[in-house]
C-alpha cells in the first residue's frame, strides 16, 4: 500500500519509522503490535528518506503514554484530544474504556489512518487542521476533564499562530492539560535556511517556523495567557546508548546547554481562561 503523502503529512511516516524500531526490539521502550502492522503494510522506503531508525519518537510516545496514564487514573472519563495524530497508535497501548478519544488531523492524514484505524463511538476522527478550532472544539463534550496532546505538530506553526491557538485553548478548555514537544530556535532556523534540514540526501524536512528554547516557554505562555503559567519539563531519557546518560546529566549539570535541546513539556491551562490579548514577540 503506497501512502502517497507529501509535506508536513509525510512526517508521520518518519515518526512511524522510529516508533516501529522500538516496538520491534525485545528491549524496546514500546509494546505496540498495531504500529508494527501499519509500518510493515505501507510500501515506503523509510531508510532512504529518514535514515537509520533511532529511538527518539518511541521515547516521545512513551513519555506521553506515562503522563496520560497518570491523568486517566484520576479522570477515567476524560476527553483525550490528539492533535495532528497521524499514525500514532496510543489508543492501543492504553486501557481507557471510559475515555473519549478525539483525533484531529488534516484529511490526507486521516485518509491514511483510516486504512488501518477506524473511528467509532469512543474514538472520533475530525478532519481539520488543529488551527481550525471551529471545526473541532465542538467535538469535545463540555464538562469532561481534558488532556490535549500534540506530538510533532506545534513546530510547524508560526509563533503568532501558536499565541492565538494557546489563547483559544485556554478560553475553551480552562484547566485542561496540554502536553507537546518542541524544537529549539537554532533547529528552527536550520529548517528555514536556504538549504533547509536535509535529514538524508533524499529528504528535506518541512520548514518548522516555531522554535523555542526551554527557558523561554514559561514566560512565553504566561505572556500569551496574561497570567503566570507553570511549564513542566519532561526529561527525554533514551532506553539505551550514550544519550541514556548524556541527556539527564546535561539537564542536571549543564542546564544552559539543555535549554537548547528539543524537548517535551506539559502545562495546565488556567482555570479562568486567558485574561488578556498580549502581543507576540519573535
Amino acid at each position: 500500500m503506497q501512502p502517497g503523502l507529501t509535506g508536513i503529512s509525510e512526517t508521520m511516516l518518519w515518526t512511524l519509522h522510529n516508533r516501529a524500531s522500538e516496538a520491534a526490539r525485545p528491549d524496546g521502550c514500546l509494546r505496540d503490535p498495531m504500529c508494527l502492522h501499519i509500518y510493515r503494510a505501507l510500501h515506503y522506503d523509510y531508510e532512504r528518506h529518514f535514515g537509520h531508525a533511532d529511538g527518539s519518537h518511541g521515547v516521545r510516545s512513551q513519555l506521553f503514554d506515562e503522563h496520560l496514564r497518570i491523568f486517566l487514573a484520576a479522570h477515567p472519563r476524560a476527553a483525550i484530544v490528539n492533535l495532528g495524530e497521524g499514525l500514532e497508535t496510543q489508543r492501543y497501548r492504553i486501557d481507557a474504556p471510559e475515555a473519549l478519544w478525539i483525533s484531529v488531523d488534516v484529511p490526507e492524514a486521516l485518509a491514511i489512518r483510516e486504512r488501518f484505524i477506524q473511528p467509532d463511538a469512543r474514538h472520533l476522527h475530525v478532519r481539520a487542521s488543529a488551527l481550525d478550532t471551529a471545526a473541532w472544539f465542538g467535538a469535545v463534550p463540555p464538562g469532561r476533564p481534558c488532556f490535549i496532546t500534540a506530538q510533532g505538530l506545534f513546530m510547524y506553526f508560526s509563533e503568532e499562530e501558536m499565541a492565538r491557538f494557546a489563547r483559544a485553548l485556554a478560553q475553551r478548555f480552562p484547566g485542561a492539560i496540554l502536553m507537546f514537544d518542541y524544537i529549539s530556535r537554532s533547529l528552527s532556523r536550520r529548517t528555514l535556511s536556504k538549504h533547509g534540514w536535509m535529514k538524508t540526501p533524499y529528504y528535506r524536512t518541512p520548514p518548522m517556523p516555531w522554535g523555542v528554547n526551554r527557558d523561554e516557554l514559561e514566560p512565553l505562555f504566561s505572556r500569551w495567557l496574561g497570567q503566570p503559567v507553570r511549564v513542566h519539563n519532561v526529561t527525554f531519557v533514551f532506553p539505551r546508548g550514550p544519550l541514556h546518560w548524556l541527556i539527564p546529566m546535561s539537564e542536571h549539570y549543564l542546564p544552559w546547554l539543555a535549554n537548547h535541546f528539543p524537548g517535551v513539556c506539559w502545562l495546565q491551562l488556567p482555570q479562568e481562561g486567558p485574561s488578556g490579548q498580549e502581543s507576540v514577540s519573535t
